[in-house]
């Protein structure tokens, strides 16, 4: 097991990517894709909730995401150190149906907007448990992250989750950063296959339905061991 620390080389692989390898019709695309998630993450919710009592309120989550955050289960995400207007968005998601799942949809359907924005104050305050990566899948995972695929137009993760898989606050884009890779993979294929809508302008169907199983397994398991 490996564990990713710090970005690479391929940096210099990622700006090549997008500038001179993929094309300026596709470049178009994706700036236009960003650009409109941008601006309804703008517009979105803005989490302001009481941390103290976020953490009374999630004794019902605790059995799934752990006291602090922090699942035991890798097909459960880790909630800890997510940023908070993300978590209050998929609350509202499942609440409303744009996002379903058998076990969060029923538990997001009597929470109300206060209870989002405090459950979301204290899980994104808890500091997240740090994970490994599996060694033979990092320089396949690697390169995806921070490179992409030319061939397959598949965009570099971090140009919206950011080098260090922190993500974007601002615009809504999730930390991945130590999440569980089988989680990780979950939700790439969910995206591929369409059984998961909730991503704006089709960002993550986009991206997701180029990649291979093989470039989701390492991608999964390389952005399991950043930090």
């Amino acid at each position: 097991m490996t564990d990713v620390t710090r970005p690479h080389e391929r940096r210099i692989e990622n700006r090549i990517f997008f500038s001179e390898r993929v094309g300026k019709a596709t470049m178009n695309k994706w700036l236009v894709s960003v650009s409109i998630a941008l601006a309804m993450a703008t517009a979105g919710v803005q989490a302001a909730g009481d941390a103290a009592a976020g953490k009374t309120k999630s004794a019902t989550c605790m059995a799934c995401h752990g006291a602090d955050g922090n699942s035991a289960n890798p097909e459960w995400p880790k909630l800890a150190g997510q940023h908070p207007n993300y978590i209050v968005a998929q609350l509202q998601h499942f609440k409303g149906g744009t996002r379903k799942n058998d076990l969060m949809s029923p538990m997001a359907a009597p929470l109300s907007e206060q209870d989002m924005q405090d459950l979301a104050a204290y899980f994104s305050s808890q500091q997240q448990n740090a994970g490994t990566a599996a060694a033979d899948q990092v320089p396949l995972g690697e390169k995806i992250y921070r490179a992409g695929n030319a061939n397959s137009k598949v965009p570099a993760c971090m140009a919206c989750h950011g080098p260090t898989g922190i993500g974007n606050a601002p615009a809504n884009f999730p930390r991945i950063s130590g999440q569980h890779a089988s989680y990780i993979a979950k939700a790439l294929k969910d995206f591929r296959s369409g059984t998961r809508t909730n991503d704006p302008a089709k960002m993550m169907r986009g991206v997701a339905g180029n990649m291979t199983d093989a470039e989701i397994a390492a991608v999964a398991q390389y952005v399991q061991g950043l930090r």
